[in-house]
């Protein structure tokens, strides 16, 4: 799989995977604390896993451990709203798991419907902004980008190994510290590039810039670097993929924002129309229209 950057914080570009047959849409449902089991220092913990701890609070794994305190291991566990009258749960995305499965009937199991929720917390505002229509089809779009850059979900990391060497720029005054050949692309929205797992990891309160496996080997952590360039870079583009489907903006613009210097006027349009058209599957799985200004 070919890899390109186009700007300082940008990504890559991989197949799309199959066409998944569609599934009518449900809702998911909130619940309520005390639905959660205890949480028990005995226990294994996987991310996405949801707890009532002594408090008489809930919290999510975002990474997954061995029983460790909610109130003392902060980076394994983040609090989590689920009592009547708070805001949305970071887990009631949008998506059910069902919906997730349908559309990535083939993904390698790192991509985890669980880890992609422990991930939400990081960007709270990804696919709960606006109507229900709206949050729907951000999440649609979002998946339908990630599924074009890996593949369907197959692929963690960049396929050219030739590549690697490639992405580390010792212009920068941190230099490459874990290696010169360990940037290459990961995740959902492959991050490569020292730069780039440096302003990530300083996002997300992650050292991803001296360990940057943490990206290939921990699904939330993957599911985050993808939101966090979503929400908060723009690269090529005029505007952030979450400010493209929140303002009507339109799917157009989150492909500019990934790819546009490599795709977008004319660069190459059957690229677009892979992300396209699985744009226009993803929101029909989540029965919502795709909306307008689809190619960019």
């Amino acid at each position: 799989m070919s890899r390109r950057r186009m700007s300082a914080v940008v990504t890559a570009l991989a197949l799309a995977g199959a066409v998944p047959a569609f599934l009518p849409a449900t809702e998911a449902s909130a619940a309520s604390c005390s639905s959660y089991p205890a949480w028990s220092a005995d226990a294994n913990y996987n991310a996405g896993d949801i707890v009532r701890y002594a408090d008489g609070k809930a919290y999510i794994a975002e990474h997954a451990n061995p029983g460790y305190d909610p109130l003392i291991s902060t980076w394994y566990w983040e609090p989590y709203a689920c009592d009547a009258g708070s805001e949305t749960p970071v887990g009631n995305f949008v998506v059910t798991e069902a919906q997730f499965n349908q559309m990535f009937p083939g993904r390698n199991s790192f991509y985890s419907y669980s880890g992609l929720t422990a991930a939400l917390s990081a960007y709270p505002g990804f696919a709960n902004t606006g109507s229900d229509t709206v949050k729907k089809q951000e999440a649609a779009a979002f998946l339908a980008n990630v599924s074009h850059e890996t593949g369907g979900l197959v692929h963690i990391v960049e396929q050219n190994t030739a590549n690697y060497p490639h992405y580390c720029d010792w212009s920068q005054p941190y230099g490459c510290p874990a290696g010169q050949a360990a940037y290459y692309g990961r995740g959902p929205i492959q991050l490569s590039w020292n730069f780039n797992y440096k302003a990530a990891g300083d996002a997300l309160g992650i050292d991803l810039l001296n360990n940057p496996w943490l990206v290939q080997n921990d699904s939330a952590v993957a599911w985050k670097t993808a939101l966090w360039y979503w929400n908060t870079q723009s690269g090529p583009g005029s505007m952030t993929a979450h400010n493209a489907m929140v303002s009507g903006a339109g799917f157009g613009h989150t492909i500019r924002a990934i790819n546009g210097s490599l795709e977008c006027d004319g660069k190459n349009p059957a690229q677009v129309q892979s992300r396209v058209t699985k744009y226009q599957q993803f929101s029909q799985i989540l029965g919502v229209s795709p909306g307008g200004n689809l190619y960019c």
